[in-house]
């Protein structure tokens, strides 16, 4: 699996940016639970679930990059934070 590198948000752990530093890709990550997401038009969004923790990821930047490298990005971030049972989902699912 490639690695990626990662900002952080210093009040929120599961808040931040995956960059791609080949494609110059980022995708942003928020935290449901303590986070208000707005979807931004043009960007592609994806949602993850895993146990309690309920996550969105926006593309930052978007232009037509394969939907395989986000997802990929996505589950990387996911085995960073120990999600190990996450689930990527294009919607998010009804509680």
């Amino acid at each position: 699996m490639a690695s990626y590198l990662i900002s952080i948000s210093k009040n929120e752990a599961l808040n931040g940016i995956i960059h791609d530093v080949k494609s110059k890709l980022k995708v942003k990550s928020f935290n449901l639970l303590r986070t208000h997401f707005k979807p931004q038009k043009g960007e592609i969004q994806f949602f993850v679930t895993a146990g309690k923790q309920s996550l969105a990821f926006e593309t930052c930047g978007y232009k037509k990059h394969r939907e395989l490298l986000i997802l990929q990005m996505i589950s990387w971030y996911c085995v960073y934070l120990g999600l190990m049972e996450a689930q990527i989902h294009t919607h998010l699912p009804a509680a």
